[in-house]
Order: C-alpha cells, then sequence, then structure tokens
C-alpha cells in the first residue's frame, strides 16, 4: 500500500453516499472520475489535487465512516456529467473532476463518532464543514486518522 507521505504529497477526505457509489464500487472499477461536485469550495479543493495526493473515501449518510484510501491519478478536468441544466461554476467555468484510483480498504472503518470523540480531530473540516464532499486533511490529521484505522504509514 503506497501511503507514505512524499514530498509535495498532499492529502483530502472525498465522501460519497454509498447507496450512489460505494467503496466497493470504486475497487471494481479500478480507476474512476469523482463526479457530481456541485459546491464551489469543494470545487477549488478538486482543482488543487495533484496526481499521487491521497484521499480518505468515505461513506456518508450510511455508515458515515473512513472506508479506504484513494490516489489522484489525474488532476482536475471538466466534470463529464455537467448537463445542460447544471449552474456552471466560478466565471463560467465548468464543475469539475479528478480521477481516483483505489490504493486499499481501510482495515479498521473510522467512524464519525469516533473522529467526533477524538479532541485532536476536532479543527478537521469533516467536523466542523460536515456538508463539503471534497476537503483537505492536515498531515497531523491523516496519520492520526490513519492509526485509528490501522492504515499503515
Amino acid at each position: 500500500m503506497a501511503a507514505a507521505p512524499t514530498p509535495g504529497r498532499r492529502f483530502w477526505l472525498v465522501k460519497s453516499e454509498p447507496d450512489a457509489f460505494s467503496w466497493d464500487q470504486q475497487v471494481e472499477r479500478g480507476v474512476e472520475p469523482w463526479t457530481g461536485v456541485r459546491n464551489h469550495m469543494a470545487k477549488a479543493n478538486l482543482a488543487a489535487m495533484r496526481i499521487g495526493d491521497l484521499a480518505f473515501f468515505y461513506h456518508s449518510n450510511i455508515g458515515k465512516q473512513i472506508v479506504g484510501v484513494v490516489e489522484v491519478v489525474r488532476e482536475a478536468y471538466p466534470d463529464p456529467t455537467v448537463g445542460p441544466d447544471d449552474p456552471k461554476g466560478a466565471k463560467g467555468s465548468p464543475w469539475l473532476c479528478v480521477d481516483v484510483q483505489a490504493v486499499g480498504p481501510m482495515p479498521k472503518p473510522v467512524t464519525l463518532a469516533a473522529i467526533k470523540a477524538d479532541p485532536a480531530l476536532a479543527e478537521i473540516a469533516l467536523v466542523r464543514q460536515s456538508r463539503l464532499s471534497v476537503m483537505p486533511i492536515s498531515a497531523e490529521h491523516w496519520a492520526r486518522l490513519c492509526a485509528m484505522g490501522e492504515w499503515p504509514a
């Protein structure tokens, strides 16, 4: 598993409702575009992602837990799921997506309840901005969440 920090690598958390797109589907499909983001802050986060960045794959609504790790394998490009009735992004630019590839499942899924119970994680966006679907994770918080999930770092 390629989870060890490398120079310049950044960390993220991406959220998906498992009844819409699950971890198992990500694994089955291999490389998959992370589409459907329609929030300007999340769009900015997608635009900031670079090849080699890692992200926690988080099941929202059902489960509410980190279930795996994905790697960014293609940087931001126009989201092909934007239809004629979809609003455009800032300054008329289209909504964005990135391609991600499954790195591996979280050995021990990390629940939202466990995250909220850990004072060291009180400032992460998942706790402070719970509706944001794509969010940065600091290297310190990444390490803490990896430890909680028994992910080899």
